[in-house]
């Protein structure tokens, strides 16, 4: 085992107040990729970049394209928990992981058994109307086509937080509160590049701060601890 890596499991095995603070890279080891990522396939068929198509203003303006991107690429309800995801489980029943703060939203955490995870912008499983705000499960909006439409006639929206929308206040203020008083707050798989979800690992207030993730990030100088690797591989030895 990497020295670091045993560093790591000697802080965890001794604490009962670990938060965990995770992006993207979580997910793409269970197959989800990074949306940001530009792709073959995408140039060919999107005229727009994702931060344009993902946006508040074009999802009003251009809603058929939206969802056809939206199906196309941020819908992976086949996707199964990774080690990462099952080992943050573990440690919750355990008493050690006191909550996930996730900017993920495709519910994995959950369906590994997490229970306290706070999804900074929301989830793909839950979508509402517009209109009348009735619920509708992500698997009618996949098997869908075009503009998906509430029975009243409204049109539904995913309920995620989209680019020129605000993160939900009760789930920022929760997070602050874990992060603020956590014993090890363990940051993986994101570059710390997303704001305002990035600016919330300033409230850490502990002396082990961990970064795990492939490549550096702007906040490996005032860790604690840095692995870099594919986070299910270093969790899997945890």
């Amino acid at each position: 085992m990497d020295a670091n890596v045993a560093k790591l499991k000697n802080w965890i095995d001794a604490s009962d107040n670990i938060v965990f603070f995770g992006g993207a890279g979580v997910s793409t080891e269970s197959g989800i990729p990074d949306f940001r990522s530009v792709d073959g396939l995408y140039n060919q068929q999107y005229k727009y970049p994702p931060e344009t198509i993902l946006s508040h203003t074009f999802f009003l303006s251009e809603t058929e394209e939206f969802y056809r991107f939206y199906r196309a690429k941020m819908l992976a309800l086949d996707a199964q928990p990774n080690a990462a995801h099952r080992k943050l489980a573990e440690w919750e029943q355990q008493g050690k992981c006191r909550a996930v703060v996730t900017q993920n939203i495709d519910g994995l955490h959950q369906k590994a058994g997490s229970k306290e995870v706070l999804e900074l912008h929301g989830s793909v499983l839950r979508n509402y109307c517009m209109r009348c705000r009735k619920p509708y499960d992500v698997r009618d909006i996949a098997a869908g086509h075009g503009i998906p439409k509430c029975s009243c006639g409204g049109m539904i929206k995913p309920d995620v937080v989209l680019y020129e929308e605000s993160l939900d206040n009760y789930t920022i203020n929760k997070s602050v509160e874990y992060i603020s008083s956590a014993d090890i707050l363990i940051i993986g798989g994101t570059s710390l590049a997303v704001y305002p979800a990035a600016s919330l690992i300033n409230y850490y207030r502990g002396n082990k701060l961990v970064l795990v993730n492939k490549t550096a990030t702007p906040a490996d100088r005032r860790a604690d601890l840095v692995i870099h690797g594919a986070i299910g591989e270093v969790f899997s030895q945890l």
